[in-house]
């Protein structure tokens, strides 16, 4: 038993020493540190692959606004000191004669002083216009609108500004906005609103194009020319006409320019058609009445214009008559009938700030229209006279 115990032990110690186990065993060494090699690799590369999330910093902000200044406006200029200035040019050379004026050299700052001295005098003609104006009696308001988003605002434009006209009355600038853009409110003028707006705003042609930044420079709706003592309206328009020969330009007087308003509101538009539609059922109304009173007149002394007929008086003469009692009631009817309109004149004017008046003019036509308006009455009213027979009368 023993025997067989140690010659086993000396097989298994053989076993272990001979080559083929040696090479197992180095197999299985090498399989594993290359297996351990590739397990590490994978996981460096998993730590590796997973970033850290790290929060952006954020260093700017956007937004929309406007910057405006806490008080006045300074404005910065570079220094028109010639101190630190640098010889450009030397234009004359060593022994050269010079006279009183003459320009020997020329300095790097030559073109920054130069476009100061034209800003400079830019600035003194506006200061010398401006006092022209004033002399010549122009309000502070009309020379302030020059400035940069400066108007000047109508006070009778429709709509609760009292508070913000009696301040500028005051001489007190008002500050608002027109389209997100600040303005100031220097002085007042009167025209006041119509039927397309309810105020009207005066500036220069350079706010105007601040406020309106899409509308062209040259896009000009209307243009105002002044005319000096002297000259002749009629005259001046025919002389730009033979300068202005395109189709889309139309030189007008003053007058002619009202009535081209007045015809556009009447034939171009829904309130002229509703205005025209309101006289002529006004009218029509008026002949009905007038013929239903002067109808009944003559009806009530039927007998007595016979007994004319029967005197030989002829139709003629009869119409007359009846005309003259038209023309009466026309004229007695015209007198209440225009002095009403102006109280009611005076409350539209006030209700909504319309530039509403009782003209002379309006008032004559008015009493054309209700003359021509019981003449027609009349008229239709004296048939029953012709066809009246004094026999059938008595």
């Amino acid at each position: 038993m023993q025997n067989w115990k140690l010659e086993d032990l000396k097989s298994s110690q053989n076993l272990w020493r001979s080559p083929t186990a040696l090479a197992i065993i180095a197999s299985l060494a090498i399989g594993g540190a290359s297996v351990y090699t590739v397990l590490n690799q994978a996981t460096a590369n998993e730590k590796q692959a997973a970033p850290v999330a790290v929060k952006p910093v954020v260093k700017t902000v956007t937004a929309l606004g406007r910057l405006e200044p806490n008080g006045e406006v300074i404005k910065l200029s570079a220094t028109s000191s010639t101190e630190g200035s640098l010889l450009q040019k030397l234009l004359v050379k060593e022994g050269d004669r010079v006279k009183a004026g003459q320009v020997i050299a020329i300095m790097d700052s030559r073109d920054r002083l130069q476009a100061s001295l034209v800003e400079a005098q830019k600035q003194v003609q506006v200061a010398k216009s401006n006092v022209d104006k004033v002399k010549a009696g122009a309000k502070q308001g009309e020379i302030g609108v020059k400035l940069a988003d400066t108007v000047l605002f109508d006070r009778a434009s429709r709509g609760d500004y009292k508070e913000a006209i009696a301040q500028v009355g005051q001489g007190k600038p008002v500050t608002t906005e027109i389209d997100r853009r600040t303005i100031t409110i220097s002085g007042l003028f009167s025209i006041g609103a119509s039927f397309a707006a309810d105020g009207n705003l005066i500036t220069s042609d350079q706010n105007f194009l601040r406020l309106f930044p899409k509308r062209e420079a040259s896009s000009v709706s209307l243009g105002l020319v002044q005319l000096e003592a002297g000259y002749d309206p009629k005259q001046v328009k025919a002389a730009l006409e033979s300068h202005l020969v395109d189709n889309d330009v139309k030189v007008l007087t003053k007058a002619e320019f009202i009535e081209f308003e007045t015809d556009y509101w009447k034939k171009n538009t829904a309130i002229g058609f509703i205005f025209s539609l309101g006289v002529g059922m006004g009218f029509m109304v008026g002949v009905i009445i007038v013929y239903q009173v002067l109808s009944t007149d003559v009806n009530s002394h039927m007998k007595e214009y016979a007994t004319f007929k029967a005197m030989r008086y002829n139709n003629l003469y009869l119409l007359g008559v009846v005309f003259e009692e038209a023309i009466i009631l026309a004229v007695l009817g015209f007198i209440p009938g225009a002095i009403a309109p102006l109280g009611l004149y005076y409350l539209t004017r006030n209700a909504t700030n319309l530039p509403l008046y009782m003209t002379v003019a309006r008032a004559l036509t008015v009493l054309t229209l209700t003359m021509i308006m019981c003449i027609i009455s009349s008229a239709i009213a004296t048939r029953k006279l012709q066809s009246a027979d004094p026999a059938d009368m008595f």
